[in-house]
């Protein structure tokens, strides 16, 4: 038996294998869980391809987060498809290329309001799509990158991750009463598409090697899908508006 047995899970954010959120939707099936992936745009053929890789091979729905009728037509497929749903990852993120870098001051507010509504309102929205579902209460849980400190070259991702971590609290609490828990990963930083995407984000893997007392591995998100899972679960069920740091303890060392 496994921890999430009948457990049905809504994952976004799957695009290769080495994908956060891929690890999450490996082991959540490995625990139990039926799970339905996300993708949109170019994006879609790549995490079509990268869901044959598990075991059974998941349906993959179209969903652009900020688009609101893709929204509705994920919550009826949901509905018809399930009836109910028990969980959903938000692992969606996004900024456009002058939020990042050495430039603060090179954003304008049109690149920080993309920023800000794919990266932290999506949050809300995947919650609108999945919590009238979630008829006997269930759990979201969301991946971040710490945001209570001003990280060299994040800029207004930062900002933009700051902003979910405060959403993360008000759907706590508005959710609360539905038995619905909503709770974030703190990852430290793996070798990912979207690191990739950040300008000297390679000095954030070093850094983090050398100073986290677990010690860190970038190509290791067993801690960070094993999190997830477990929020995912009923293991968790008085835990909400948390943040859940997996980074090898890096975040609790001072100078």
């Amino acid at each position: 038996m496994g921890i999430l047995d009948d457990k049905k899970l809504l994952i976004t954010g799957v695009l290769t294998d080495d994908s956060l959120a891929f690890g999450v939707a490996q082991r959540a099936q490995q625990e139990g869980a039926e799970i339905i992936l996300t993708s949109f745009g170019r994006a879609l053929r790549l995490t079509q391809r990268t869901a044959r890789k598990l075991d059974p091979v998941p349906e993959v729905l179209e969903l652009d987060i900020s688009n609101a009728e893709h929204c509705a037509a994920v919550q009826t497929h949901l509905r018809d498809q399930w009836g109910r749903v028990d969980g959903a990852l938000h692992s969606i993120g996004f900024a456009p290329e002058a939020c990042l870098g050495d430039d603060f001051f090179a954003a304008e507010w049109s690149d920080v309001s993309v920023a800000v509504e794919v990266s932290a309102y999506s949050l809300r929205a995947l919650a609108d799509i999945v919590r009238p579902l979630m008829t006997d209460g269930g759990s979201l849980v969301g991946l971040t990158f710490d945001a209570t400190v001003a990280w060299p070259a994040y800029n207004w991702m930062g900002v933009a991750k700051a902003a979910l971590e405060s959403l993360n609290r008000y759907l706590a609490r508005e959710l609360g009463p539905a038995g619905i828990r909503s709770n974030l990963v703190a990852a430290g930083p793996m070798k990912t598409i979207a690191a990739k995407s950040i300008p000297g984000f390679a000095a954030f893997e070093n850094e983090w090697v050398a100073r986290a007392p677990l010690g860190w591995d970038v190509t290791d998100s067993t801690g960070v899908s094993k999190a997830c899972v477990a929020l995912l679960s009923d293991w968790f069920p008085h835990t909400t508006g948390s943040i859940i740091h997996v980074d090898g303890g890096y975040s609790i060392v001072g100078a």
